[in-house]
């Protein structure tokens, strides 16, 4: 042994001995799909399906595992305890560390205004979602217990209505999910952020919402518009509605929902008080987007501001100058801080592991089709443990004709293992009633007692009967479904806080006209797709206009600053805005990027610049095919502030020209450089669908094209009868010597 010990020493290398190792110095190549599939998938996986997106039962993990451990703690009766007994127990399913815990369950503390509908009863400090500054006090201070909304979430769990699975040490198990018996998913706001999706869930009234329920399960066909005009905020406000985009939310589960801060004017004191504020900024926010303005001096009408908040909620109070209108104030602060904000809505749910965007309609059905599975396996359980009791009850009926005889088998059998089989024997009966049958205390062993026990089998026999038509009929499952949302609505439901402005949108758009200033100014439109508006005095004094290389102006128009600008884009868009939301330039500067200022899609350009004040007239879209499509301009007027328009013409074909004419009139066609035709557009019909292909205008021959479109003052024509044809199509005519050597004046 010492020899084997003393040989393996000297075979240890020594420092300063050379050592060769196996592909030393090596540089191994991995291709980086491999890294990320091996690294980075499994993350982003585990994140997307396991921690940010909620599920169908409306609960991400985290909040599942808290509340269920709440619930076995028996917080839902119980009551309250430390917050720091719940964030230790929680461990046992959630293995993350205790301030991540008890801040989900901050979260859903009532104390926290965080959700429309709380799960957690909390006692102390939880802070306030409306504030950035107030934190909540730490778990050793505070106490807490289950909201009694909760027995809607646990109701039958014991009954095997959802699966449950081993936790993450196998010490004990836990539900996949909870057998909710309204639609949680959309009774509360939910917002994850995953790797590459996000999920952003608005909370509806939980009223509106059972009622649009039941009304979805009695027709599939219900308006839900009609039962749930819009989404419902805990810290009330006011919402702006747009019918179309909350058609848009109901139909496809994105979209926005504007919401306006509520405040009242105090006369005696000067000041305004802000007591409500939109769900997704805060009171430190908007106090110091006001200072800013007050700094810069685009708000002049406020002396001081103050946050006011106590016991008794949100309060911000704004003191106004003397003979300042609170009116006017508050509208400018609108438009300029978060006292006015969008809810973007982003309804990314996992359904059966698998992330899917979804509208209200779909997560409705959604909900529908799993509470009637959790409906199906809690009758199941309910009827298979009434027949286990009818079957024993049928071995006991059986003794009842000879107890007697029963009790002369048990006594006459020598071996206690011999008891069960000669029962069995002696009435016929099985294994299990013959065992129970034989665990019958002796003072049990009367008439009485075992004609009490046997009139349960005819009511037995009738539940069972029951249980089993319900299985058999989906329109009985969906009545108990609907019976338990009713419950629920009339148990739990609570007025809207969110009032909702049916006509805030029109107005703001009304007022938005009336304060947007009216002065001329010019306005410049280039081939890059950059835009400058320059007023008269400064275009005086200016010198020539600063281009890129290479760029060119496309249009040069004098209107008002008021006017509106519709740019056309190549991928059949049209964006939609005001003269007046661009800055006034200078001619020494290039202007704004119009995709870049407009926000337009990757890959998307302007093509056109059109401008109008009433939408009146039409726009001409000439297509390669010698095709025109002369579609009204009052086709792009909206009653809504829209910035982007789809389908602004026809995609079907190669867009060749396309020109804004106020009103009918004669123009010039010119074809492949050498034919020139002139129509008047009263000639084209019109048509009413933007997407129409149009109607043949000019008739092209091989390897012909139409080179250029412009009103026919602007070309100067020796001879315009030679070009002007009766019907249409038609080829045109060629040009002749004079009117090819003319310059064409591209401005219309």
């Amino acid at each position: 042994m010492a020899k084997k010990q003393a040989k393996r020493t000297l075979a240890r290398p020594q420092l300063g001995d050379h050592v060769e190792i196996l592909s030393a110095g090596k540089v191994l190549e991995t291709p980086i799909t491999r890294t990320l599939e091996s690294n980075y998938m499994p993350y982003a996986m585990s994140v997307i399906v396991s921690r940010a997106l909620p599920e169908i039962d409306g609960f991400k993990p985290a909040h599942r595992k808290l509340l269920y451990t709440m619930y076995e703690m028996g917080l839902l009766k119980k009551a309250r305890t430390k917050s720091a007994n719940i964030v230790g127990s929680t461990m046992h399913l959630n293995p993350h560390g205790d301030a991540a815990i008890y801040e989900t369950m901050v979260r859903m503390g009532r104390g926290n205004e965080s959700l429309l509908l709380p799960y957690v009863d909390s006692k102390g400090n939880f802070g306030k979602a409306y504030s950035r500054d107030m934190a909540y006090a730490a778990s050793r201070y505070t106490e807490a217990k289950l909201e009694p909304v909760c027995e809607e979430l646990f109701n039958d769990i014991e009954k095997e209505t959802v699966d449950f699975v081993p936790n993450y040490d196998a010490t004990t198990t836990e539900p996949t999910l909870l057998p909710v018996t309204f639609p949680t998913i959309l009774a509360n706001n939910t917002l994850g952020i995953a790797v590459g999706m996000a999920s952003n869930i608005c909370s509806f009234n939980l009223q509106e919402l059972c009622a649009t329920t039941v009304a979805l399960l009695k027709d599939p066909a219900h308006d839900i518009l009609s039962t749930l005009p819009s989404p419902d905020f805990v810290g009330g406000g006011s919402i702006l509605y747009n019918e179309e985009e909350m058609q848009k939310i109901i139909n496809t589960g994105r979209g926005s929902v504007r919401v306006r801060a509520k405040w009242q004017y105090s006369k005696e004191s000067n000041m305004v008080e802000v007591t409500q504020i939109p769900p997704t900024t805060t009171i430190e926010a908007i106090m110091d987007k006001i200072a800013e303005h007050v700094k810069s001096g685009k708000v002049k009408e406020i002396s001081d501001m103050r946050d006011e908040t106590d016991l008794h909620g949100l309060k911000l109070a704004i003191d106004l100058k003397r003979g300042q209108d609170p009116e006017k104030l508050m509208a400018k602060l609108m438009k300029i801080t978060p006292l006015e904000d969008s809810f973007s809505c982003n309804f990314n749910i996992l359904v059966s592991g698998q992330p899917r965007v979804m509208g209200v309609w779909e997560i409705l059905q959604e909900w529908t089709a799993f509470r009637t599975e959790c409906v199906r396996r809690r009758t199941f359980f309910e009827l298979t443990g009434k027949e286990k009791r009818l079957h024993l009850l049928k071995g006991l009926e059986a003794i009842l004709l000879d107890i007697d005889k029963a009790i002369r088998i048990v006594r006459e059998t020598e071996e206690d293992a011999e008891v069960v089989p000669n029962l069995m024997i002696g009435f016929g009966i099985d294994q299990l009633q013959a065992e129970y049958v034989a665990e019958i205390k002796l003072r049990h062993l009367n008439r009485e007692y075992i004609l009490k026990r046997t009139t349960e089998i005819a009511d037995l026999e009738k539940e069972i009967q029951k249980l089993q038509d319900v299985l058999k009929s989906p329109a009985k499952m969906r009545r108990i479904i609907i019976s338990e949302l009713e419950k629920v609505a009339k148990k739990y439901g609570t007025p809207r806080k969110s009032e909702i402005l049916y006509d805030a949108v029109q107005e703001q758009e009304q007022e938005e006209e009336n304060t947007m200033p009216d002065y001329p100014v010019t306005v410049f439109f280039t081939k890059e797709g950059y835009f400058k508006k320059i007023t008269p005095q400064s275009l005086r004094m200016s010198g020539e206009q600063k281009l890129k290389d290479g760029d060119e102006v496309l249009c040069q128009l004098e209107t008002k600053n008021n006017a509106h600008l519709l740019f056309f884009t190549n991928k059949q868009q049209v964006y939609k805005c005001r003269a007046g939301d661009f800055e006034d330039g200078k001619a020494s500067q290039l202007g704004d990027f119009v995709a870049a200022k407009l926000g337009m899609e990757e890959g998307e350009s302007p093509l056109y610049l059109a401008v109008t004040n009433d939408y009146s007239g039409y726009m001409l879209f000439f297509f390669e095919s010698g095709k025109c499509a002369k579609i009204p301009m009052e086709s792009y007027a909206t009653k809504n502030n829209r910035r982007k328009l789809i389908n602004a013409y026809s995609g079907k074909e190669k867009l060749v020209h396309l020109r804004y004419i106020p009103q009918d009139c004669m123009i010039a066609v010119f074809i492949g450089g050498t034919r020139l035709l002139v129509v008047n557009t009263v000639q084209i019909a019109e048509k009413q669908t933007k997407t129409s292909a149009g109607v043949a205008v000019v008739t092209l021959k091989k390897n012909q094209s139409i080179t250029d479109i412009c009103k026919l003052e602007s070309v100067g024509l020796t001879n315009e009868s030679r070009y002007q044809v009766q019907n249409l199509p038609a080829t045109g005519a060629l040009l002749r010597e004079k009117d090819l050597q003319r310059q064409i004046t591209m401005e219309l």
